[in-house]
């Protein structure tokens, strides 16, 4: 009987919790949250601003902050098939047996991955900008392919 994912240990968890950038994350909320305010804040002010400027100015205002809201929410989430990267644009789902190696050498903003069709996909849910946190979590996805990639030959 498989386990319940209540009865999973603390180690199992914390192996296939969620990839997440962590100052990425914290700058683009603030950012939301400061353009959200301002638009709103500019729209009162100025009593000049016809109905179409106030719509204008609320669309655009919307854009940048979704745009943000994206960026804050790149992740990759873990399961017992495989791996679903959220990036900035684009959400892809990958088994296991597509990733043959996860990369993250210096000079690289987000972790990537070699999948076994010969293309690479940029996992934005780990970001240089974390420091030793992002080498970790680099570490723990490799980690996570190994165990889930392992053969009994190895050819």
């Amino acid at each position: 009987m498989p386990a319940l994912s209540g009865e999973r240990g603390a180690g199992v968890d914390a192996l296939t919790s969620p990839f997440r950038p962590r100052f990425a994350r914290l700058v683009t909320i603030g950012l939301a949250v400061l353009v959200l305010v301002s638009t709103v804040a500019i729209m009162l002010a100025m009593s000049v601003l016809s109905t179409g400027d106030r719509i204008g100015f609320a669309l655009v205002g919307g854009l940048i902050v979704w745009f943000l809201w994206r960026q804050a929410s790149v992740t990759a989430r873990v399961d017992d098939d495989g791996l679903t990267v959220r990036n900035l644009v684009f959400t892809r789902r990958l088994e296991w047996a597509e990733i043959v190696s996860v990369r993250f050498g210096s000079g690289r903003p987000w972790v990537q991955l070699d999948l076994s069709d010969g293309d690479t996909l940029a996992v934005m849910g780990i970001q240089r900008a974390d420091g030793a946190f992002a080498d970790a979590e680099a570490r723990r996805l490799a980690t996570l392919v190994a165990m889930h990639t392992a053969t009994a030959r190895d050819d």
